[in-house]
């Protein structure tokens, strides 16, 4: 395989999970050219695409790599996939839908030599409309969590979601409790020391769970908000709306439920499974009624979803 050339350096693995990508791979692959001076190969880490673009992209980037990882297995372990050959170093994993401003890449290269700790650095993520995503939070504390989940949807602007999200401190560049995994930076020394991403988590929450792994180590997770891409998001929750929120909630449970384990705390544990049950099932019931559904025929669904988040939670 070609790389793209570039001035002194390591080379630069990326690594794009990639699930049929559509023309956002394309968008990807031609910002990332501007992004960074260092030479870099591409990764498609792929879960099982149906639409052809891997397999064309691959065959007419030189520096493009198909990796088939045999299913769709999950972000988390897409992305181990894509690294499992590349033990040190530096690597970048993202998804396809973001966009990167030009030298992004290259600022996320430089704060890693000044924080030599860093065992993840993030870009500042703007959404599509241009305003600043909150991709730097706090790591889910158990208070702030119920106070986020329970307020969040009706009081945006309530005390425990700004917190979490940390809305209202000034963009600098900073440790964070964890980064978003759309778009970071590792050091694949670290990455490897925990293991990399826990394939358990299928989407949603495996990078919060590997910052605070990390973090447990002595790592740290870093904003870098002088890089900056910009994510479209969304490709999997509008293909499989509530899917993707089942997905969510069970992956909530499982991040919690890990600071609580044993037979002393089951009654909190099935508190979490009873409340993040219980918004689900809010949350399932507003999207079927936004969708048109019948009373009747969200009865007769309901069953089925509470026993999905009951085996998934296990």
């Amino acid at each position: 395989m070609t790389v793209v050339a570039g001035p002194d350096g390591d080379l630069l693995r990326v690594v794009v999970v990639t699930y049929s990508p559509g023309e956002t791979l394309a968008a990807f692959l031609d910002s990332l050219a501007e992004a960074t001076t260092r030479r870099y190969e591409v990764v498609l880490a792929d879960n099982g695409s149906t639409d052809g673009v891997p397999e064309r992209t691959a065959r007419e980037r030189p520096e493009v790599r198909l990796l088939r990882t045999g299913g769709n297995v999950g972000y988390g372990a897409a992305a181990n996939a894509g690294l499992a050959d590349l033990p040190t170093g530096y690597a970048l994993i993202a998804n396809p839908d973001v966009r990167f401003e030009p030298g992004s890449v290259d600022e996320l290269l430089a704060a890693a030599a000044r924080w030599p700790r860093a065992a993840t650095l993030g870009p500042a993520i703007r959404t599509p409309e241009g305003a600043i995503y909150p991709s730097a939070r706090d790591l889910p504390a158990l208070s702030t969590g119920i106070g986020h989940a329970l307020l969040g949807w009706v009081w945006p602007a309530n005390p425990w979601t700004a917190r979490y999200r940390r809305e209202h401190e000034e963009i600098i560049e900073r440790p964070a409790g964890w980064l978003s995994g759309s778009c970071f930076l590792a050091d694949l020394g670290a990455f490897a020391s925990v293991g990399g991403f826990d394939p358990g988590y299928f989407m949603y929450f495996e990078d919060v769970d590997l910052a605070r792994r990390l973090g447990r180590r002595g790592w740290l997770n870093v904003y870098v908000p002088t890089a900056v891409v910009t994510h479209e998001g969304g490709h999997a929750t509008r293909r499989s709306a509530h899917r993707m929120q089942r997905v969510h909630h069970t992956s909530a449970l499982r991040y919690l439920s890990a600071d609580y384990p044993g037979h002393r705390h089951a009654p909190l544990r099935a508190a979490l499974r009873a409340g993040l049950g219980g918004r689900m099932l809010v949350s399932y019931v507003s999207s079927r009624v936004g969708a048109g559904a019948q009373p009747q025929q969200m009865a007769d669904e309901l069953p089925a979803q509470r026993s999905r988040l009951r085996r998934r939670a296990r």
